[in-house]
């Protein structure tokens, strides 16, 4: 007999866990779909965390760190191998998909394992290698299905020496120089890794700035500090050729429209996902599109089909499992009608895990000039706070930007050490629209980097009335 659930959920990654959870929660009955033999999705197996573990992987291994304590380099007792390198990507990752496993386990949530594909707008049928085709019925339905890297027909990826980013977590050697295509987060997030483990890195970018949703001045400092560290970054051109050669130990030729050409032991194309969507059948049941395979939906994250709802990296921007997260939750509420959480806030953190972090809420300073609303900056940095001189910080910065009328902050952003955790009281300062005279009337702990905010604020005032305040 086919079962019939209040809610299925197709996915495990950040949004369709916290999805199947919360309805679970309040006593519906709910099944959740997964294809893989991991659970969580981007947010565990190709994407968020693996990928911040190696971050965090290199700066240990190159004995090097994002704040350059008392300019020391640390010495390995051994060189640094694949296995060091990838030991702890696949400790986190494993740890934390079985701790996703035991979560829906532990509320209830019944666990289908397969693909998952439309039979009709209630129905889906289940198919695996290693077990019959099963089918089970839905009165309400969330896609959470995630992204896969997009794949331009004119690139040979093999896996080996040509990546994309799900497959480049999955190398068999440390590349000694590395040609990575876009300088998106993801392109800036590895070219950062790779250049901090001594592989020598070419960026490639067809456009003369990088990380367009950031505030350009963040940009312009990372593009320094890759510099430094030997990041070769080519803009207004992209590759015209591949040529991958036979032996494995050969490098490959990588021809540029410019009319350079580059030779690299891997080449990784970071340019852009598309939606998880093909496998569901979408089309049979009228399901309405957007770009690149993503699915169209509304404020709550409807779909043009009222009980079938889309969370998470499938329905696009921003792509992030923060607010994957709460997408889940969100459509659930308007689902079940829990009356907890009607929408996501107005304003969100937005982490990037380059060498050094950027990170950011609100809004930039190119936004401001396009508004056109009277600003002033205010600037801070980490190497004259007192605690950033105990670290041996040599970069990073925070930018306050605020209006010049009333003072009240629109935007907060910083690159340097552990940006994506000191971010958060910038998100509390733009949401509960506070000033700058709220900031200097704080009080934080001394010496910490919270000093940033107090610091930034007085430069801020400084900036305003041309004279300068001491803090």
């Amino acid at each position: 007999m086919q079962s019939t659930y209040d809610l299925i959920v197709i996915g495990t990654g950040p949004a369709g866990e916290k999805a199947a959870v919360k309805a679970a929660y309040f006593g519906h009955k709910v099944a959740i779909i997964e294809r893989h033999t991991v659970f969580g999705g981007a947010e565990v197996v190709t994407g968020t965390l693996p990928s911040k573990t190696l971050k965090e992987t290199a700066l240990y291994f190159s004995g090097k760190n994002e704040k350059g304590v008392f300019g020391i380099e640390r010495s390995l007792h051994h060189k640094a191998t694949l296995e060091d390198f990838m030991y702890r990507k696949n400790y986190v990752t494993e740890s934390v998909a079985e701790e996703i496993k035991e979560n829906l386990i532990r509320h209830g949530v019944d666990i289908f394992m397969g693909t998952a594909t439309f039979e009709d707008e209630y129905t889906l049928s289940i198919t695996s290698p290693s077990a019959p085709t099963q089918k089970i019925t839905g009165k309400n339905i969330i896609i959470a299905t995630g992204s896969y890297p997009y794949h331009p027909a004119n690139i040979p990826f093999d896996g080996i020496k040509v990546h994309d980013s799900d497959s480049i977590l999955h190398i068999h050697w440390l590349p000694k120089s590395l040609c990575i295509v876009g300088a998106g987060v993801i392109g800036c997030e590895y070219a950062t890794i790779f250049a901090t483990m001594g592989t020598k890195v070419y960026l490639i970018h067809d456009k003369q700035t990088i990380l367009p949703q950031i505030d350009q001045e963040l940009a312009r400092s990372l593009i320094v500090l890759m510099q430094e560290e030997g990041v070769e970054i080519l803009f207004n051109t992209s590759v015209e050729k591949i040529e991958v050669p036979k032996d494995q130990e050969a490098p490959l030729q990588i021809r540029l429209q410019n009319g350079q050409e580059i030779k690299a032991d891997m080449y990784l194309f970071a340019a852009g996902r598309s939606g998880n969507t093909k496998a569901l059948g979408c089309d049979k049941i009228g399901l309405k599109m957007a770009k690149r395979e993503t699915l169209a939906v509304d404020e709550q994250y409807r779909t043009n089909i009222p009980h079938i709802f889309a969370v998470g990296d499938v329905i696009g921007f921003p792509s992030l499992a923060s607010t994957s997260m709460d997408q889940g939750r969100v459509a659930v509420a308007h689902i079940f009608q829990t009356q907890d959480l009607q929408h996501l806030p107005s304003h969100f953190p937005y982490g990037i895990y380059t060498i050094p972090e950027i990170s950011m809420v609100g809004q930039t300073e190119e936004e401001m000039i396009a508004s056109k609303i009277p600003y002033c900056c205010g600037r801070s940095r980490y190497a004259d706070m007192a605690r950033g001189k105990i670290m041996g910080a040599q970069s990073g910065f925070m930018k306050i930007i605020f209006r010049k009328g009333d003072l009240k902050i629109c935007g907060v952003h910083i690159i340097g050490h552990i940006a994506t955790e000191i971010i958060h009281f910038g998100l509390e300062l733009v949401e509960s629209e506070q000033t700058l005279y709220d900031v200097i009337g704080k009080v934080f702990n001394f010496p910490t980097l919270h000093d940033l905010y107090k610091y930034a604020a007085y430069d801020g005032l400084s900036n305003l009335t041309g004279h300068k305040i001491k803090p």
